[in-house]
């Protein structure tokens, strides 16, 4: 046998920090909850869940509450008989457990006639085959293959490490043939990235801010426009007064190109106000100090614009080039998102969607030709300008007109009036332009809002139907099984193994390094990436292989192999840091350790109606790490002996069966 390498081994490789993530929880995924007040039959059921979530030891105690509590039927005693024995062997039961198990055996007690029934009858055939012979080991796999797709499913799933011999082997091989089939079935590729997708927040709308008119203004506006008024009809009444008829139309022209002079003129104001303040707002931003946190709310919208928009370049650009002309753009979307959302409490996970959606949007405006549309369209058109320029010059001459006419007829009084227009008009002019322009840009805000609230919408909806197909925690449990049977099926052919040859198998499954995370109520996290450390027993001692899982796209790479006879282990502990970090490690005699990190889950971000430890414990139950600890430790105490004792007890515990 070779021998591993004499300096220690780290596969953690910064999985350290995979325990300070914050993950995806499902809270509106109710699969694994139970209360006090659940009954009999809704605690079997949660158990047959956690039970396809690959959480053994809790199916196992509700599916046992269940079955304790009178609720016992053939299907519950079927999925109560693989629960007690899924993915251990015989030497691995307690000695509750195999009570249990005996019990079990000893009663069989079949109250029907259907398919679980049926069902039932073939489990306890094959927890009876151990020394059974070939031809018999034919026959029960028959009746094995004669189970409905679920129950031929579920024996072959769970039963691989419980039976022993020939049938093992055949066992074995059916499993990894339905592995092989369905470890990439369902669309895995495209949906297991969905489940690592938070439930996405609604698009809010930005509340635009209300014209900021004081009451001064509007005094102003009043009170000038009024004083305006009077004076202007007073001139008009000299004029008519004074028989000035040669002035009376030069009266009603300057009125007349007044009107449409300060209409057009407002519009013209409108347009360059409005154009320079989008220029402010897309133009390179000035640097502002900021005192938000690192790991604020604000420094993650910040981050995930940048990598968006470093994400989607236009066709044809430098990407330095697109994020410098885009800063604008971005500080003004990033300032519109931690407005609406910072107040609500949603993290900035579960608007990405929106974030991404800019961004892209951002992107097809501009290789569309249309990010700076807005420059073309609140240019003046001429027609405005001319009319503004018009109606202010006739304005102006027919009131130097009109106001010598009115002097002609009475100096004084006429001197006192035009005085009045001059300073009122001036006065009217400027309160009603802010006035106008406020309720101008109010309208302009309130229409771009509505717009970008629609396309916020249309996005959110599609991005709603893409998760729609969003794998079940027991899908995702079914892949990470399959993989589990391919990877060790690569085992077994490397080192030219039959599964009979291996007295127990175990795998540690922790996160790779920064790798993404996400799961139900009460149930175990799952990773985007894993790291595996899988340990083969046989007679002749232990195979460790540590292998990359990337389980989106179903690909492993085996990165390390050892193997080392039963006396090389001299220890199996799990410590724990200050900062609630486990450590796996095997300590061999010749001085090697073998460790692993991140073994703990990292922070449970509870939920409502979760405990403490809850979420932990699903993930160690689904991980593998006690299973492993338990054959381990055992190893490490008495070595090879550890076989002998196994099959001694195995032995005294068949008998009394």
């Amino acid at each position: 046998m070779t021998e591993p390498d004499a300096s220690a081994t780290n596969i953690a490789d910064g999985s350290a920090y995979v325990g300070s993530q914050a993950g995806t929880v499902h809270g509106d995924v109710n699969t694994y909850m139970t209360f006090a007040d659940t009954s009999p039959k809704e605690k079997f059921e949660t158990g047959v869940r956690c039970l396809d979530g690959d959480m053994t030891g809790r199916a196992w105690r509700l599916i046992n509450e269940a079955f304790m509590a009178d609720y016992q039927t053939d299907r519950v005693r079927f999925y109560r008989l693989l629960a007690l024995v899924s993915g251990r062997t015989r030497r691995e039961l307690s000695k509750e457990e195999a009570a249990a198990l005996r019990n079990a055996q000893s009663r069989r007690h079949i109250t029907g006639d259907d398919e679980w029934a049926e069902g039932l009858k073939v489990l306890h055939r094959l927890l009876d085959s151990t020394g059974k012979s070939e031809a018999d080991s034919r026959i029960l796999l028959k009746e094995v293959d004669a189970l409905g797709a679920r129950r031929r499913a579920l024996i072959l799933r769970h039963l691989e490490s419980f039976l022993e011999g020939s049938l093992k082997d055949q066992v074995w091989h059916q499993a990894w043939k339905l592995a092989k089939e369905n470890r990439m079935a369902g669309d895995r590729v495209d949906r297991v990235r969905k489940f690592f997708q938070p439930n996405p927040a609604r698009p809010q709308r930005r509340e635009s801010q209300p014209p900021a008119i004081p009451p001064s203004t509007w005094i102003q506006a009043v009170a000038a426009t009024a004083i305006f008024a009077v004076a202007t009809v007073h001139i008009g009444y000299l004029l008519a007064q004074g028989g000035q008829i040669s002035a009376l139309p030069a009266y009603l022209l300057s009125i007349v190109g007044g009107f449409f002079g300060a209409r057009d003129g407002v519009e013209w104001r409108f347009r360059v106000v409005r154009r320079r303040a989008k220029d402010r707002e897309y133009g390179t931003p000035r640097q502002r100090v900021t005192n938000a946190s690192p790991g604020g709310f604000t420094r993650q919208v910040d981050h995930r614009f940048d990598y968006y928009f470093a994400k989607y370049v236009p066709r044809g650009v430098e990407r330095d080039i697109w994020l410098a002309a885009t800063a604008g753009i971005r500080r003004s979307m990033r300032d519109e998102v931690v407005d609406v959302y910072r107040e609500r409490r949603i993290g900035v996970e579960k608007i990405a969607w929106l974030i991404r959606y800019r961004a892209g949007e951002v992107k097809d405006r501009w290789e569309r030709g249309a990010l700076w549309s807005y420059r073309e369209e609140l240019a003046t058109p001429p027609s405005i300008k001319a009319v503004t320029v018009l109606g202010l010059t006739a304005l102006v001459v027919g009131g130097f007109w009109a106001v010598g006419g009115a002097v002609a007829a009475d100096p004084l009084s006429a001197a006192r009036s035009a005085l009045l227009v001059l300073a009122c008009g001036w006065i009217a002019f400027r309160a009603w332009l802010r006035i106008i322009l406020e309720h101008r840009r109010h309208a302009a805000d309130e229409a771009e809002s509505k717009q970008a609230k629609e396309g916020d919408d249309a996005a959110f909806a599609r991005w709603r139907a893409k998760l729609a197909d969003k794998p079940k925690d027991r899908e995702m449990a079914d892949w990470l099984d399959y993989d589990r049977k391919v990877l060790l099926n690569e085992a077994l052919r490397h080192y030219e193994l039959k599964m009979s040859d291996v007295i127990t198998h175990a795998f540690i499954e922790t996160p790779a390094s920064s790798s993404a995370r996400a799961r139900v109520l009460r149930g175990p996290w799952r990773y985007k990436k894993y790291r595996l450390l899988m340990f083969l027993l046989t007679a002749d001692g232990v195979r460790e292989l540590t292998i990359t899982l990337d389980f989106e796209q179903g690909s492993f790479h085996v990165q390390r192999r050892a193997n080392y006879r039963f006396d090389m282990i001299a220890a199996v502990r799990v410590s724990q840091s200050d900062n609630g970090e486990q450590t796996f490690e095997l300590a061999l005699v010749n001085g090697q350790k073998v460790h692993v990190e991140g073994t703990d889950p990292g922070p449970e971000e509870l939920q409502q109606g979760e405990e403490p430890g809850t979420v932990s414990e699903a993930t160690q139950d689904a991980s593998g790490l006690r299973r492993t600890l338990h054959v381990l430790e055992g190893i490490a105490a008495e070595g090879k002996g550890w076989i002998t004792q196994e099959h001694h007890r195995e032995g005294k515990e068949q008998g009394a069966a």
